[in-house]
């Protein structure tokens, strides 16, 4: 008994309910398995057939298993770089992502409806922008120079002193646009009212002062010289003579157009630069839509009197001599009416008027140190000596 007694502490002795038991649990397990199994494969076969599947073609089963239990946020990054979405390069930047058959890069300033179908909207279509920077002591004079423009111009009123409602009486200004801030210049509404691609769909765009005597003045018959003289940029010639600066920009009784003249002595270093040629002054200009698109572009944010565009104006053209010129045969008066001046602020007893002035001096200093710096820098990226006609 002892001996067997051993042999029985080495050996495993299972009962028959255990065996059973065993052999269940085993059953149990495989088809668990089994059906487990068969779920994993509908699953992969789900995915590799759903719509990415072109996509992953390349992709062996063990990355798209990865692929499938990584995550939400990858997921995403990889199809950020599906080549099914769009990215048009030649859209205007922060367009890219658009079809390019709907992207609307230009606007323009027509009023439109409330109602109706959009394309019955507007009966013509103005060709031209006239602008006028004003005052209300200014609108006996503002009225009767919009009557020299017809219905093919846009009209846009910039008001320098906050008063627009007082133009209601005028049967015009209801079709006027009008745009308010208080004691701003021209150009600082032009910088931020005319950008290009607003005022693309016109022609020409005049941006004038308040204080032009248009008595003699026709626009469409302006227009027409402009065009036959093949003019990017011009003004109408200045009658009578007040004393102005410049003898460009003096009206010639025999001629329909000037675009160079003889100076005081000294006063030109070269008879195709200004104020001998390719010159007009800031006080009346019309630009063509390809000129302004280039000029717009020159404007400094922080130089709002105009001062020294005048000079550099000969940049956005070529050649400036024959395409920038002064209009005889149509011309205007400059009444000279500091009404704008006078919305500067008094101080160490001198006139508002005069504190304007000296911003205007200063500002054509630092003009013309800017665009100094600006074509010396850039020649000298380019490894090239600037030709002698760059300074403004």
């Amino acid at each position: 008994m002892s001996k067997i007694g051993i042999i029985g502490r080495s050996v495993i002795v299972i009962r028959p309910d255990e065996s059973m038991r065993l052999i269940v649990t085993a059953f149990v397990g495989v088809l668990l398995g089994f059906l487990v199994g068969l779920s994993f494969s509908d699953s992969v076969s789900r995915f590799t057939s759903s719509p990415v599947k072109d996509a992953y073609s390349s992709i062996s089963t063990e990355q798209l298993l990865h692929h499938a239990f990584k995550g939400s946020s990858t997921q995403v990054q990889t199809t950020s770089n599906n080549t099914s979405k769009i990215w048009a390069s030649s859209n205007p930047r922060g367009a890219e992502r658009l079809p390019p058959g709907i992207v609307v890069a230009e606007s323009d300033l027509y009023a439109r409806r409330l109602w109706g179908e959009p394309n019955e909207d507007l009966a013509m279509k103005p060709k031209y922008l006239v602008t006028f920077t004003v005052g209300l002591s200014q609108k006996s004079n503002i009225d009767a120079a919009i009557k020299k423009f017809s219905e093919s111009f846009t009209i846009m009123l910039f008001h320098y002193d906050g008063q627009t409602s007082e133009w209601d009486d005028l049967e015009w200004s209801k079709r006027a646009i009008h745009v308010s801030v208080s004691k701003q210049t021209k150009w600082w509404y032009a910088k931020r009212f005319l950008h290009p691609d607003v005022v693309a769909p016109y022609d020409y765009i005049f941006i004038w002062d308040e204080d032009l005597g248009l008595e003699n003045f026709d626009a469409e018959e302006y227009l027409m010289l402009v065009e036959k003289h093949g003019l990017e940029i011009s003004q109408p010639g200045l009658y009578p003579d007040r004393g102005t600066t410049w003898h460009m920009t003096k009206r010639r009784t025999d001629l329909e157009v000037h675009k160079n003249t003889t100076e005081r002595p000294g006063w030109c270093t070269d008879p195709n630069l200004p104020p001998c040629a390719a010159f007009v002054e800031i006080m009346a200009p019309v630009f063509s839509r390809d000129a302004w698109r280039c000029v717009w572009h020159m404007i400094q944010n922080d130089l709002v009197h105009g001062w020294g565009l005048d000079l550099a104006l000969r940049k956005c053209v070529e050649p400036a001599e024959e395409k920038i010129g002064v209009v005889d045969a149509q011309w205007i008066d400059h009444q000279i009416v500091p009404s704008l001046g006078n919305q500067g602020l008094s101080e160490n007893g001198k006139a508002p008027w005069e504190g304007v002035r000296e911003r205007c001096i200063k500002e054509w200093s630092i003009f013309r140190d800017r665009f100094y710096n600006a074509d010396k820098a850039y020649y000298k990226e380019m490894g090239i000596d600037p030709p002698n006609s760059t300074s403004v």
